[in-house]
């Protein structure tokens, strides 16, 4: 159990929104967006915030980049390997 100010804190220490921590909850957080907007809505996974988080760590800005590129020569793909298209 964790009170509210230590949660608010936790949450502006780790640079996420509070709703951050109740992501995996069923229902809709007051104030919020609606389950099934959340599973839709990449920009609201927790996924995304680590996958955005660990590229900006990347401090080689032609390595940065080159990922970059990957990751969208994959989402052409569907996910998949190009031998599958």
């Amino acid at each position: 159990r964790v009170g509210a100010s230590r949660l608010w804190e936790m949450s502006r220490v780790l640079d996420v929104p509070v709703s951050y921590f109740f992501e995996e909850l069923d229902g809709t957080p007051q104030g919020g967006a609606a389950a099934g907007e959340r599973e839709t809505d990449p920009m609201a996974k927790r996924e995304t915030l680590e996958l955005v988080r660990a590229y900006y760590k990347i401090e080689d800005p032609t390595v940065r980049r080159r990922i970059f590129d990957l990751t969208k020569a994959l989402a052409r793909w569907g996910g998949g390997s190009p031998e599958s298209t």
